[in-house]
């Protein structure tokens, strides 16, 4: 089984987070609401590879201001690809309380929307299990 060391940044800007919706053919989540990230490089530290995943992912536009380590989990999860082949991955995710100090975003090809949210309102996301975990964890739902 393939195993993968993930880097997921909690992004806050005044008392929002940051959710970025999967695309509905591919990844581990298909169609679900995600917080951003992805896997390390060989060779690369953590906070490189958080810091490269959220200008990738998001944009150099997104200032991130802070990013303090808050915790760490498992799990074994099937990422489907855009061929509609399938993998089970064993996934170690780092997660990173951050703080940005604005809220530009621009999307890469590897989520198709994205949503700024406060407490209260992710009841109305389809969120994907993992962050359910991480925003209940967080207290937020």
């Amino acid at each position: 089984m393939k195993q993968r060391v993930i880097v997921c940044p909690l992004i806050e800007n005044d008392g929002a987070y940051l959710l970025c919706k999967m695309p509905s053919d591919r990844g581990v989540f298909p169609g679900q609401w995600a917080l951003s990230g992805g896997g390390m490089e060989a060779g690369e530290k953590i906070e490189e590879a958080l810091r490269r995943e959220i200008r990738e992912e998001l944009s150099e536009k997104l200032e991130i201001v802070q990013a303090t380590p808050w915790t760490f989990r498992d799990d074994i999860r099937v990422k489907t690809y855009a061929d509609g082949s399938t993998e089970e991955i064993y996934m170690i995710y780092l997660i990173f309380d951050c703080r940005a100090a604005n809220r530009m975003v621009e999307l890469n090809d590897e989520f198709e929307d994205h949503a700024w949210i406060r407490a209260g309102e992710f009841a109305s996301y389809d969120l994907n299990a993992a962050t359910r975990i991480t925003l209940a964890a967080k207290g937020l739902i």
